[in-house]
């Protein structure tokens, strides 16, 4: 069953197990104020127990592009279309957000995305991989962040 996300009066419903509940609650809601603002799409959630395709989707890209395998929980999903970008979202107990944005006609634009929640530590999986870019956000606090770009095909 899939929950809207209300980026006005942030909830940690679905997400109260997390160390920084609050934190990615805000994160969560941060990016569905971005899809409501930018596409007039509201951004929905499914528990991570009734989504294992789409964990396994996720969890495919992060193995075969650059061998992550995460250790943390993942508590919550999302997987939508809008105009032609596939995106799907995990977000872990841990505090991280990791996002997928593949560009249907367009290979050069698809990419994994990682946010960290305000609060939590780097994940190891993480550590020396990657440099993290901060962003402050009324919702969710300082949001560290970091990307890679998607080489493969994963339809």
């Amino acid at each position: 069953m899939s929950n809207p996300v209300d980026f006005k009066n942030v909830s940690t419903a679905g997400v109260e197990s997390s160390p920084v509940a609050e934190a990615l609650a805000g994160l969560r809601a941060n990016e569905a104020r971005y899809f409501m603002n930018k596409y007039k799409h509201e951004f929905k959630v499914v528990p991570a127990s009734e989504s294992q395709e789409t964990l396994q989707y996720v969890n495919r890209i992060l193995k075969e592009e650059r061998n992550l395998e995460f250790a943390a929980k993942p508590l919550e999903t999302s997987s939508f279309q809008v105009e032609n970008i596939k995106w799907t979202f995990v977000f872990y107990e841990d505090g991280l957000g990791i996002n997928v944005m593949y560009t249907i006609d367009n290979p050069k634009k698809r990419a994994v995305g990682f946010k960290l929640s305000e609060g939590m530590e780097v994940p190891k999986e993480l550590e020396g991989k990657f440099k993290f870019a901060t962003q402050k956000s009324k919702l969710a606090g300082t949001i560290r962040g970091s990307f890679f770009v998607i080489k493969g095909e994963y339809e």
